[in-house]
């Protein structure tokens, strides 16, 4: 069968259309929204850290990390491993409620929830970065006011008797933050 050459140029047109629609979709361009150098597509909440109450922010991917000064010697926001890409928090972000539990995980306990905290996080979110199983561990931050654990949590990575770096996230997994106890 022979095809005529409009039809062969026209078929040739919607092919190069098809594969760069794909090509987009993959990458997630179609809309606009995401994508290398894009802004993210996530709404803000109180663990997305964006600027901290001292006026310093979180440092760039790839970039130097920049401590978010507290001011009282507690937790503080600082980007360990800004290759991660998951930023500093925000000082004003973490709870009073969390440095009592920060001495508790480095003292190897005693734990409000024994039976949950301490746990392996299995990071099945996919926001921290893929590590063997086992890597992760998560303590509850407790809620003044809530008689259940709510959703705060500190998730560590590493040993447990040393961890190497320290997530906060108060919308239970849906976003993170680090900081150093």
């Amino acid at each position: 069968m022979r095809v005529s050459r409009p039809v062969a140029i026209g078929l040739m047109v919607v092919c190069v259309l098809v594969v760069l629609w794909l090509a987009a979709s993959n990458l997630g361009l179609q809309d606009g929204t995401t994508g290398p150098g894009a802004a993210p597509t996530t709404t803000p909440t109180a663990a997305t850290p964006t600027a901290s109450a001292t006026g310093t922010t979180p440092a760039e991917p790839g970039g130097t990390a920049y401590p978010l000064e507290d001011g009282d010697g507690g937790p503080a926001g600082t980007d360990t491993r800004d290759w991660d890409d998951v930023d500093a928090c925000r000082d004003d972000v973490l709870p009073p409620e969390l440095e009592e539990v920060a001495d508790d995980v480095e003292a190897g306990g005693p734990f409000e929830f024994p039976g949950k905290d301490g746990s392996t996080f299995g990071n099945y979110e996919g926001y921290l970065p893929d590590e063997s199983r086992g890597y992760y561990r998560e303590f509850t931050v407790e809620t003044p006011g809530l008689d259940h654990r709510g959703a705060r949590r500190i998730v560590t990575g590493g040993g447990a008797d040393d961890p190497e770096v320290w997530y906060y996230t108060d919308d239970h997994y849906e976003s993170f933050c680090e900081f150093v106890p």
